[in-house]
């Protein structure tokens, strides 16, 4: 069963998100507009579709792997488009290269990926009692420790 995910276009030239195939994880956005401020050392797109992400469900966003042939890297890596968010869905970009090639305006930028998002608690346990408890063979093991 499909989960509906409202939509509205807030721009005219607005596209409805779509999947480029059948098992892509992600839908397509089309950026409708882009500004990019002087005194700011960024990029932004706006896509012009606000949604509806259902309770309990997140919206992640990516860039496309097609960002491999601009000289932008999306600002923050990933955008957490919360559930209870009803403004435009934007991306932030920003240059690492110089005089190199940037999303047009009606080019697709970005794709969203709607997640589910299980209801946790946290518990707090002394330091002691949480490393007896819970210790694992990596434990504080971390950046390339699993690895060579």
């Amino acid at each position: 069963m499909k989960t509906i995910i409202p939509f509205t276009k807030l721009n005219p030239f607005a596209v409805m998100p779509t999947r480029s195939t059948e098992q892509a994880a992600g839908y397509d956005l089309t950026f409708t507009t882009c500004q990019a401020p002087e005194d700011l050392p960024y990029v932004e797109y706006g896509t012009g579709i606000a949604t509806a992400i259902p309770e309990g469900y997140v919206g992640l966003l990516f860039p496309r792997s097609s960002i491999s042939k601009t000289g932008l890297i999306m600002a923050n890596c990933v955008g957490v488009i919360d559930s209870d968010y009803r403004g435009e869905i934007k991306a932030r970009f920003k240059q690492i290269y110089t005089f190199v090639k940037s999303y047009r305006v009606g080019e697709k930028g970005c794709q969203l990926i709607i997640m589910e998002v299980p209801a946790v608690a946290y518990e707090e346990y002394p330091e002691e009692e949480f490393r007896r408890l819970f210790d694992t063979k990596r434990g504080e093991g971390g950046f390339g420790s699993t690895g060579k």
